[in-house]
């Protein structure tokens, strides 16, 4: 059973260019919901190049507007900022769960399900993380691992990753990032949810036609 961490995508065979970029859309996006930026990543994405090529309009533009803020923002308001939309129990602006955009029942909950797919892929939560089996950081981490691998695992096949997709982001993650997008205290975190919006999009779409 391998441990849900974030670290750099490195596989044991080369991946395509897209699917490498996947991979580094998810780590990022999992680290970024996982905690408020700290002061070198906020650095790194600042200098970050325009996205090339036939890249998505949508995605290319919310890309740099992630790349703007990221300049802007320093560690300690990405931090106040953080901790005002998603920590909290009953007093975060936003739930930053799935089940709660998904509609989940207390009786029905998805983090059941979760667990088990996560079980039946090798994946599990790593030792001592306090957040439950729908945290988005810890499903964007699972992505991570089923598109790009890690040193001791491939990537997995496409249809794993849209069963997981399907089953376990489609259905609450838009809602959780109009959510965002939506509130006025949402300033840095409006960019990343805009950007992780139309990467969700491209995903989605693409597996539809896959």
């Amino acid at each position: 059973m391998e441990t849900l961490a974030a670290a750099p995508v490195t596989v044991r065979r080369s991946l395509a260019p897209e699917e490498s970029g996947r991979a580094d859309f998810y780590a990022l996006l999992a680290r970024l919901f996982a905690s408020a930026p700290d002061a070198r990543l906020l650095q790194t994405l600042a200098i970050a190049p325009a996205l090339e090529g036939d890249a998505d309009p949508d995605l290319a533009a919310a890309w740099l507007a992630l790349i703007a803020a990221s300049g802007a923002f320093d560690e300690e308001a990405a931090a106040e900022e953080y901790e005002k939309l998603f920590v909290g129990m009953g007093s975060s602006l936003v739930s930053i769960h799935f089940g709660f955009h998904a509609g989940a029942s207390a009786v029905d909950h998805p983090r059941v399900r979760i667990r088990r797919d996560l079980a039946a892929l090798g994946l599990e939560p790593r030792e001592g993380n306090p957040q439950p089996e729908d945290h988005f950081a810890l499903l964007f981490e699972a992505m991570r691992v089923l598109t790009g691998g890690t040193p001791v695992r491939d990537p997995a096949p496409l249809e794993e990753q849209e069963r997981f997709f399907e089953s376990n982001l489609a259905p609450g993650v838009f809602r959780f990032l109009e959510a965002v997008q939506a509130l006025a205290e949402s300033n840095y975190y409006r960019r990343v949810a805009a950007f992780a919006a139309a990467f969700m999009k491209i995903e989605k779409q693409s597996f539809n036609l896959g």
